[in-house]
């Protein structure tokens, strides 16, 4: 899956740094001080993914931040409503709605 997003946002356009774990992301989002957006999966061996968005924003207060998830809505909500600049996108999800997920976030 992420090999195949990654592909696909650079067809969009985007410069894309893979992470394949969530110590890995911290440690390339510590090192390139530009990056705009992370796009994580909820449910990752280790780390999840609203646990490395914690981590990440104590580094990057402007970092916006997408999730990604085949599971429902609520493994990202948080006392009822997504986080401020947390956005939420379902799997599986189409290019056009994918696109529109990171204009809105990136907005």
């Amino acid at each position: 899956m992420r090999a195949s997003t990654a592909a696909t946002l650079l067809e969009l356009g985007y410069t894309v740094i893979e992470a394949a774990s969530g110590e890995e992301a911290l440690r390339k989002l510590g090192e390139n001080a530009a990056i705009a957006l992370m796009l994580t999966d909820i449910v990752m061996p280790g780390m999840n993914g609203r646990e490395l968005a914690e981590q990440a924003r104590k580094h990057s207060r402007s970092l916006k931040v997408v999730f990604m998830t085949g599971f429902t809505r609520n493994a990202v909500v948080h006392n009822g409503v997504l986080d401020h600049d947390v956005h939420f996108i379902a799997k599986p999800f189409t290019l056009e709605q994918l696109t529109a997920k990171l204009r809105e976030a990136l907005a």
